[in-house]
């Protein structure tokens, strides 16, 4: 195929791009910044995340994706279109693209995708599930008739699947994920302490103390925000425990949709699964003792990918290496009038 050959992770929180001989290239948050006068857009990317919860009435701040999935086609594709241009320069060709989506997408959801990718820049486009992408770029045997499970925990979707023989035989993908743990932080905080803040400094607080187990040794840290009574400047001291208090809800619904694919799985991949054990990839996977709170609840040791932020663009980076393995697992790249079924002029 003529043009550049790249893979992107188009996800809720960051937008990872991976080009075939040069690696990762881009990696940017998802958030797309308007001008809420003239419409146009100002800012794409770490840019327009800066101006989260800063921002004047001026000037509109969205993410476009959510849970996943295209939830603003018009962003989305304005920000692709961006990133698409900065990676591939002058090229005289148009790229060929493979982007990552949840495994639970509906048909309608991966033809918007697919459509909304050609629309932003791409010549030819095609759609991978981000756990099979998320196996590859860990380093797991996925070809052979062993079975692997990988859990993907992203920032609007957590991604379960067991994988065999090159493809997923069972999967499931839930809501719960980074940005619903930032949210719950933000709650607990204004419920107990009588402090609001913003996700951005919710997102911190669980960079930096948040725990999926509870911690032997309790740590806390200041942070700053508003008085929910009087929305007077307040700083408060928040701890580990009322991250783990605001976040154990969801990590216990993490564990049981693992289980719960465990149940559906058939008993030889299963065996398979109890030697190999399970495998945690995505930004939301680097929570403290994540991997600890998995093992727990099913009794199956659990690992944490080396480089799980980035585990899914470098699984599309080493598909992108062998294109007729792509073709014979059924991962068809398809022009914008073989999408969409006409031709515009």
């Amino acid at each position: 195929m003529l043009g550049k050959n790249i893979g992107v992770d188009l996800g809720t929180a960051s937008v990872i791009i991976y080009a075939e001989g040069r690696g990762i290239v881009l990696s940017e948050p998802s958030v797309v910044a308007y001008n809420t006068k003239t419409g146009r857009m100002c800012a794409v990317g770490k840019k327009a995340y800066d101006m989260l919860g800063r921002n004047p009435d001026s000037i509109r701040v969205v993410r476009p994706m959510k849970d996943g999935v295209v939830s603003d086609f018009t962003a989305t594709r304005q920000m692709l279109s961006r990133f698409i241009a900065r990676v591939c320069g002058n090229a005289i060709f148009k790229p060929n693209i493979i982007v990552c989506t949840p495994s639970s997408v509906t048909n309608l959801e991966r033809r918007t995708i697919l459509d909304m990718i050609t629309a932003a820049g791409a010549g030819k486009a095609c759609l991978m599930e981000e756990p099979l992408a998320a196996a590859i770029g860990a380093g797991s045997d996925i070809i052979h008739a062993n079975g692997a499970m990988v859990v993907d925990i992203g920032g609007g979707t957590t991604d379960i699947a067991v994988i065999t023989l090159g493809s997923i035989a069972v999967s499931k993908s839930i809501k719960v994920a980074g940005n619903l743990f930032d949210e719950s932080i933000a709650r607990q905080i204004r419920r107990e302490k009588d402090v609001v803040i913003g996700l951005r400094t919710a997102e911190d607080i669980k960079k930096q103390i948040g725990c999926a187990v509870l911690r032997d040794t309790e740590v806390a840290m200041t942070i700053k925000g508003k008085r929910y009574t009087n929305s007077m400047p307040a700083t408060v001291e928040v701890t580990s425990t009322d991250c783990f208090l605001a976040m154990r809800e969801h990590i216990e619904a993490i564990g049981e949709a693992v289980r719960s694919v465990l149940e559906i799985t058939p008993p030889e991949l299963v065996g398979d699964i109890g030697i190999s054990g399970i495998l945690l990839t995505g930004g939301g996977a680097m929570l403290n003792e994540m991997s600890e709170a998995i093992m727990k609840k099913t009794g199956i040791k659990t690992r944490l990918a080396a480089d799980p932020q980035n585990c899914v663009a470098k699984g599309i980076g080493l598909a992108l290496g062998d294109l007729d393995m792509l073709s014979e697992q059924g991962y068809i790249f398809k022009t914008r009038e073989e999408i969409t079924g006409y031709i515009e002029n």
